[in-house]
């Protein structure tokens, strides 16, 4: 779920310091329960374990062999989390540099900095680049921003294998626009937040689903 949140969301609720000292814990795979350090920022917290737990079990099938591209990564608690599970690598980008140096410190002590790559950069950027295809996106950016739209379209440029899934978090009170070609698989509500997982279908030459 989304690691960000902007700070007028705080007016509904009491200021709460940011955990020093945090850790990530991650819930599955080789580095099952191994614990991570979380950066001291404004908004910054690793993907609540529950949601993280039923989000994976979507992906039982889809994880092993993976090319993950997470956006807006934060702690890198989705990308991670992939990697624990055998994705074969993993593209974190996040635009903070010092949330970015942390999260390629806790690569390197996973041990997991030959499958993982940290991208200090802008998200909308960073796809506008030259793209290679990912077999499963994570897609969290900042509440309210109008971010998911552009993201969605860029994605389709050359970002995503035929049949690769689409995992998109933002508030309950939007609707996503997403490309047509993608269909809804799972979708999951909590509190204002609503995280729904995709799946791409593209028809080949022969008008069947690739």
């Amino acid at each position: 779920m989304s690691r960000r949140r902007p700070p007028f969301r705080q007016r509904h609720q009491p200021h709460r310091p940011s955990r020093g000292g945090g850790q990530l814990r991650l819930i599955g795979g080789d580095f099952k329960r191994r614990r991570l350090p979380v950066l001291d920022s404004p908004g910054l917290r690793p993907t609540p374990d529950r949601i993280r737990e039923t989000l994976f079990n979507w992906l039982t099938a889809a994880t092993s062999g993976a090319r993950v591209l997470d956006l807006f990564a934060g702690t890198g608690a989705l990308g991670l989390e992939a990697l624990s599970r055998g994705a074969a690598e993993a593209h974190f980008v996040e635009r903070d540099p010092r949330v970015a140096r942390q999260l390629t410190n806790n690569l390197a002590t996973l041990d997991a900095t030959a499958r993982g790559r940290v991208i200090a950069a802008d998200a909308l950027g960073f796809l506008a680049g030259e793209p290679w295809p990912c077999s499963l996106a994570f897609l969290d950016p900042p509440f309210r921003q109008g971010l998911v739209a552009p993201c969605c379209a860029r994605l389709e440029q050359g970002w995503l294998a035929d049949d690769a899934w689409i995992y998109v978090e933002m508030e309950s009170e939007a609707r996503p626009k997403v490309p047509a070609s993608w269909a809804l698989h799972r979708e999951v509500r909590a509190g204002d937040t609503t995280a729904r997982l995709y799946r791409r279908h593209i028809e080949s030459p022969t008008g069947d689903a690739c």
